[in-house]
């Protein structure tokens, strides 16, 4: 077991616009002992997954404070829905960040911005709580601190990735490639009858963010996976997920001890 530094909030957004590498990690239980042991191992960022993970506010709440405990990430939250309640909570809870799912349009990623950022720029209601302790509580700094992420996932946000990534304000895209799969054509994520598709989907995403200088990022399955799209022009990339990684070590365990149906 390792022990890393801690990343402030503030480097670490300017790292992103900076499109420095990255390499982070997905949470979708509410396990705040484990989440705080990923947290130690040096991953740049540690993400809890609000939107499909099995985590509500108070699950949101313990699992950056354990991503804070174990020192070395920094805390981001995909928040359920682009909605300022939503993003503002998450933040408030001491998110460095947000990734905001389902965008579609410049539109939508301006609204996300903007519920990320406080008066006079957005619309970010103040109250900082727990945010006031990690980020900061003066909100111009605070709004230098925040990471806003647009997911690309839909065929809106594919028609219009160049827009999004022109929106003033916003740090960089992430895409979420199952979602992007279905957007493409495919029957289920992963369908390899649209694989060329979505290659040249990828391609066209990472050169969009590229040409707007701000980061690009991806979901992927394995390390492995993570390396071969940093470098293929993406910035940062996310790891798998705790709950996939507890079944494959379980299931592998058993395989060796020879157990299994």
């Amino acid at each position: 077991m390792t022990t890393t530094d801690p990343i402030p909030a503030r480097a670490f957004a300017d790292r992103l616009r900076r499109r420095e590498r990255a390499v982070g990690y997905w949470v979708v239980l509410d396990s705040p002992v484990a989440t705080e042991r990923i947290a130690r191992l040096g991953y740049d960022y540690v993400c809890l997954d609000a939107q499909h993970g099995l985590i509500e506010y108070g699950g949101i709440l313990r699992g950056l404070t354990a991503i804070d405990a174990g020192g070395g990430s920094v805390g981001l939250v995909r928040v359920g829905a682009n909605d300022p309640y939503q993003i503002g909570r998450a933040l408030d809870a001491g998110a460095a960040g947000v990734i905001v799912p389902m965008v579609d349009s410049a539109d939508d990623a301006a609204r996300a911005v903007a519920a990320a950022t406080y008066p006079p720029h957005g619309v970010r209601s103040y109250g900082p709580m727990r945010s006031a302790l990690r980020i900061g509580p003066v909100p111009a700094e605070a709004d230098a601190a925040v990471t806003c992420l647009a997911m690309i996932e839909t065929p809106g946000g594919l028609a219009n990735v160049e827009r999004i990534c022109a929106v003033p304000g916003l740090t960089g895209i992430y895409v979420g490639p199952s979602d992007l799969c279905l957007a493409i054509g495919g029957t289920h994520p992963g369908d390899p009858r649209v694989a060329a598709a979505f290659e040249a989907a990828l391609a066209r995403i990472s050169r969009a963010a590229a040409d707007a200088g701000v980061a690009a990022g991806i979901h992927t399955a394995s390390g492995e996976d993570a390396s071969r799209r940093l470098a293929q022009g993406f910035t940062f990339a996310t790891v798998s997920s705790d709950l996939v990684h507890l079944e494959q070590a379980a299931a592998d365990h058993l395989r060796s001890a020879g157990g299994g149906r």
